[in-house]
């Protein structure tokens, strides 16, 4: 799961959206989601559920760090 935050980040550039945009979209915090993506914290099982949902990735992907996204 050390690559959650990369996979975020690049989920997130591939749709152009910004930090606070995705932040918003999440109902959580800019900060956390810059936390987030630079590995600073580790996501609850609930928004991991969310995130995956948001950008229709599997759980899997996100987590598991040898699973590249698509």
């Amino acid at each position: 799961m050390d690559r959650l935050g990369e996979k975020l980040r690049i989920l997130r550039t591939r749709r152009n959206l910004t930090t606070r945009q995705l932040a918003t979209m999440l109902d959580i915090s800019f900060g956390h989601v810059a936390q987030i993506e630079t590995g600073q914290k580790t996501p609850s099982a609930k928004l991991i559920l969310k995130i995956a949902q948001l950008f229709n990735v599997s759980i899997d992907r996100l987590m598991m760090d040898n699973l590249e996204l698509d």
